[in-house]
């Protein structure tokens, strides 16, 4: 099944926001993104003036569909958690509800047992959020219209 680009509501974008806002603290981290798996940013917080949040977004969509392809090769369905360790700085990306990418950046200040604790209870949060924007994208999707449900063939009958 092909997944379209998620359609953000206003009531659901502030429930991120805040989700991202309160792990960013809870997580003691430096930034916090929230990614579509098209490569589109869907929220951010934190320290983010520094990063391209764009080229961000699309590379951590490219590393999940590279790991995923990496999983099956060895027979899992995909990796839902990556960690990056860096010299000064380490990046977290987890999974959320098939849909989503969670990533946090975080230095020494924090710790990867802290950022995983608190991942795991936001990632449930933004799951239950991700999945109301999914509900209603499809409960507002356009009905087909009779002209998209005739085809070629039909229009070769009336012109016969």
């Amino acid at each position: 099944m092909v997944q379209s680009s998620l359609v953000m509501f206003e009531e659901e974008s502030r429930e991120i926001s805040r989700i991202i806002e309160h792990l960013l603290a809870d997580a003691n981290a430096k930034s916090v993104f929230l990614v579509d798996k098209d490569g589109q940013l869907i929220a951010s917080s934190g320290d983010t003036k520094d990063i391209d949040s764009t080229s961000l977004a699309s590379l951590t969509a490219g590393n999940i569909a590279a790991t995923g392809g990496l999983a099956r090769l060895i027979g899992e369905k995909e990796f839902s958690i990556l960690f990056h360790e860096g010299e000064k700085d380490n990046i977290h990306i987890s999974i959320v509800g098939q849909r989503v990418i969670l990533v946090v950046i975080f230095d020494d200040r924090s710790s990867l047992g802290l950022v995983r604790l608190r991942v795991r209870k936001a990632s449930e949060e933004l799951d239950d959020c991700v999945q109301r924007v999914l509900r209603r994208m499809e409960s507002s999707a356009p009905k087909r219209s009779l002209l998209e449900e005739i085809t070629d063939e039909d229009i070769e009958k009336l012109f016969q």
